[in-house]
């Protein structure tokens, strides 16, 4: 055993108390090719499955909302590790595991510097330059008059949803999650829910289906979550079915948010996505959101824009608090596609750089 120890330690180029490298993640090609190898295990060994924790004690991967684990204590900071469940490896995997996270050390090493770290992370979206901005008055009218034409969708309990959520820690570069979230809620009023990490090398294709009313896997993907929830029932916001009054949608909205003030813009379209991960609306709904959008005045129309799943929708733009929120709509239908932060200014307590994309979300059906 020694020997073997000294063989490597005499193989890794970097230092034990490195500040760099100590604690710092895989690139995303090495960490899922590092997941696949320790997942599997040599020829005849009873390795179980490997979790991505965020947070003490946390059994399933959260860098949502760019909010900390809500399980770790107050001043600590959050630090993004791989850590193998119970069971007992051999000698020969533990050290071809070791070799492995050497060589991308070595290679990361090599590449000097001043090499940016890998970072599964969208760029931010562009508005299309010369295009015409549609009015949020404009885009009300087209939603009120959809309603009641031929095939429009009705208000449904459930999500279908596409999010990037970016991670960061005070000692290790920031990361982003992708994730697909499908929910779906029975007669019983009991739901399922099934989320997997969708990596960034199949943008805006979808991995999750439910055609035949059951939410299913229909590409590789790594699961994250697949539970059936008991019956349950609420008539609080948001998981009372949402009014569309303009007005009575307001006070929902607030409900929602656990507020009797006035909704700010930034904390109304907040309100928004989660009114969004609760409810596909339907058309009366969509008209009434855009009714009561209109009224924003920070909300600012900027032009067409194509989201991450590829769909033209008309952009509407708040800039508030260091933080940019673009919110993607449906020129047609005033539907909600999608909802993306950025930070209109850097961190360099993260190593987040101006323009890095907080979170997105794209909304299906």
């Amino acid at each position: 055993m020694a020997d073997e120890l000294d063989l490597l330690r005499g193989a890794d180029p970097v230092p034990a108390d490195g500040s760099r490298f100590g604690d710092g993640p895989l690139d995303h090609r090495a960490e899922r090719r590092l997941e696949q190898l320790l997942r599997e295990g040599p020829p005849g060994s009873r390795r179980g499955p490997w979790l991505r924790l965020s947070g003490p004690g946390r059994a399933r991967p959260v860098w949502s909302r760019w909010a900390p684990a809500p399980s770790a204590p107050p001043g600590t900071t959050r630090r993004h590790r791989w850590l193998p469940a119970p069971g007992r490896a051999s000698l020969a995997w533990g050290l071809l595991a070791t070799a492995v996270v050497t060589a991308v050390t070595l290679a990361l090493v090599l590449s000097g510097p001043g090499t940016p770290p890998a970072i599964a992370a969208p760029r931010p979206l562009v508005v299309q330059t010369g295009s015409a901005a549609l009015p949020l008055d404009r885009l009300a009218e087209r939603a009120s008059a959809a309603i009641g034409a031929a095939g429009v969708p009705r208000l449904r309990k459930g999500t279908h949803v596409r999010s990037w959520s970016l991670g960061m820690s005070e000692d290790a570069p920031p990361v982003t999650l992708p994730e697909e979230r499908l929910v779906r809620w029975r007669p019983d009023g009991s739901h399922t829910e099934l989320v997997v990490e969708t990596g960034p090398e199949h943008p805006g294709r979808p991995v999750l289906s439910d055609e035949d009313g059951v939410p299913r896997l229909v590409e590789d993907g790594h699961v994250l979550l697949d539970r059936t929830y008991p019956p349950s029932w609420s008539d609080a916001p948001p998981q009372s079915p949402p009014p569309h009054d303009p007005d009575l949608l307001r006070a929902y909205l607030m409900e929602a948010r656990f507020t009797d003030t006035p909704l700010t813009t930034p904390d109304l379209l907040d309100a928004v996505a989660t009114l969004l991960d609760h409810w596909t609306l339907g058309q009366r709904e969509s008209a009434a959101l855009a009714r009561l959008l209109q009224d924003c005045d920070a909300l600012r129309p900027a032009g067409q824009v194509t989201d991450r799943l590829g769909r033209r929708g008309q952009a509407y733009v708040n800039d508030a608090r260091g933080v940019r929120r673009m919110l993607i709509m449906d020129p047609a239908t005033g539907a909600v596609l999608g909802l993306e932060s950025t930070l209109t200014a850097p961190d360099p307590r993260y190593g987040v750089r101006e323009g890095a994309v907080m979170s997105y979300s794209a909304w299906m059906r």
